[in-house]
């Protein structure tokens, strides 16, 4: 080394550079990461390195890719299970006429009151007509994304009354009509669902208003609508739940595939189509690829049980000193920050559509008498996880703030859904259930392998040896339930 070449490595300038370099923006030639060591010549990736870091990008878009995609491929998995149970026109409906029971594999759904759930193809039928009857329980129309289109019943426009919706389809600029609530949707799969509550603790009257007025209709056959078609959904065993393996992203291929290319926006279908995954090309991953995404999915699927059961969010926590979360966090369905100045909350987007169906402002906002509230815990008072062979209790004061009903029902960990027992309904109501209320108007609901001494009627039967979790539901909320005045206690092992 000359004189000049060392007197300029002394002054901060390294060799091969005119100026002082400085070193945060040099890449040294073996640096250690959590991927591993990778090496450089003068800055420039080994060959080595280079499928290093690759092999890297494209697990992690994969993760990505499966966090965001889990909406679509929810409502592809809620569409299919639908088409296998015969719903293959716009008129014929799913009905849980005899409730929801355990059987069917659906997330988190309710035990409580009479769904009605039906998909709407907007490119095969164009603009369709849904004619909601009177006194409908909270219904909601969402996208292929499962994104809010519309609100019917009590929460809709039609304010409980009844009326006449129309979905215009993606990119419709004929004429509209008048006399409908008009909605617009992005896509051309739309997911409808209703719901009627009980009356006297039963469902008859639920099941005769929506035979007799609901009516689904292409607008191009408003002069003489098909006639509907229930298919009981009640008591059979059917699966609405997406992949969480390699077929996951074969699911939402399939959704890409079918939708209009401005469903998404272009960051989001960059991300896919880095994947493989793009419109009117076939996805047909090599060997690499779909090891690649294999693995993807099962970091993915880890990703988003941790985000659900291990909630590090501090804005979950609906009490101040209670295991209770909300599956809305920040009260936003669309999950954005601060009304979109923080962006939007991706964790709490994972969260909710891992565990849950239906997006609507009536599940998230504060809706006085209408829409409705939701709490889940997924650990006791103790802030240990639910052990199915043993026994707790949850404390519920007196005056249980809802207006509707309000419903305690136990989920499976694994599948998301009702917790398969000797009980069809592995939950409690307070409309269709006899309960034993204490002297004071409160009341006890009671968990565990085996029936209690007292008060079965209060009790939810879990499984030794799984786990479980629960949601606290209230239909119709009343203000005590918004201000705090009330507020349920914990699930206490006992």
């Amino acid at each position: 080394m000359s004189h000049h070449e060392r007197s300029r490595v002394s002054a901060g300038t390294p060799i091969g550079y005119n100026t002082p370099i400085p070193a945060q923006i040099m890449t040294p030639d073996r640096v250690e990461t959590t991927i591993g060591r990778l090496d450089f010549v003068d800055g420039v990736p080994t060959t080595e390195t280079a499928q290093r870091v690759f092999d890297n990008l494209d697990r992690s878009r994969g993760v990505k890719a499966f966090l965001d995609g889990i909406p679509a491929a929810s409502v592809e998995a809620m569409r299919r299970a639908n088409e296998s149970m015969g719903v293959v026109a716009c008129h014929k409906v799913l009905i849980m006429d005899q409730l929801l029971d355990s059987n069917p594999l659906f997330l988190t759904g309710n035990t409580d009151t009479v769904y009605v759930s039906g998909i709407l193809d907007l490119e095969r039928d164009g603009p369709t007509v849904v004619e909601v009857p009177p006194a409908c329980g909270p219904g909601t129309v969402n996208d292929a994304w499962f994104r809010f289109v519309v609100d019917m019943g009590a929460p809709g426009p039609d304010r409980g009354a009844g009326g006449k919706y129309l979905i215009l389809p993606p990119g419709y600029e004929d004429a509209v009509p008048e006399g409908y609530f008009v909605s617009r949707s992005t896509s051309r799969i739309n997911w409808l669902i209703l719901r009627g509550f009980l009356v006297d603790g039963k469902p008859d009257a639920a099941i005769e208003m929506f035979r007799s007025g609901l009516r689904v209709y292409p607008l191009s056959m408003a002069a003489a609508p098909p006639s509907m078609e229930f298919i009981s959904g009640s008591g059979v065993a059917f699966n609405t739940i997406h992949a969480n393996d390699f077929s996951f992203f074969e699911e939402v291929a399939s959704v890409i595939e079918r939708e209009p290319v401005d469903m998404l926006d272009p960051e989001l279908r960059g991300l896919f189509a880095a994947l493989g995954i793009q419109k009117d090309r076939p996805f047909q991953p090599d060997e690499r690829w779909r090891s690649i995404l294999a693995d993807a999915a099962a970091v993915g699927n880890a990703t988003a049980r941790a985000i659900f059961f291990h909630d590090r969010e501090p804005d979950a926590y609906v009490f101040p000193d209670r295991s209770w979360t909300t599956p809305f966090i920040g009260g936003d369905y669309r999950w954005l920050i601060e009304d979109g100045l923080g962006g939007r909350h991706l964790d709490a987007r994972t969260l909710f559509f891992y565990v849950a169906t239906v997006n609507t402002p009536a599940m998230a906002l504060e809706m006085v008498g209408l829409g409705s509230q939701y709490v889940t815990a997924v650990q006791d008072s103790d802030g240990a996880f639910f052990d199915g062979g043993a026994s707790y209790r949850l404390h519920l004061p007196p005056e249980v703030p809802a207006k509707d009903f309000w419903s305690v029902v136990v989920y499976d960990p694994q599948t998301r859904s009702e917790l398969q027992t000797g009980q069809a309904f592995p939950g409690r109501n307070d409309k269709r259930d006899k309960l034993t209320y204490n002297p004071d108007g409160s009341v006890d609901i009671l968990f565990g392998p085996q029936p209690p001494a007292e008060h079965a009627e209060n009790w939810i039967e879990t499984v030794p040896g799984k786990g479980w979790f629960v949601i606290l539901r209230l239909y119709g909320p009343l203000q005590p339930w918004f201000d705090q005045s009330w507020m349920p206690g914990d699930v206490e092992r006992v």
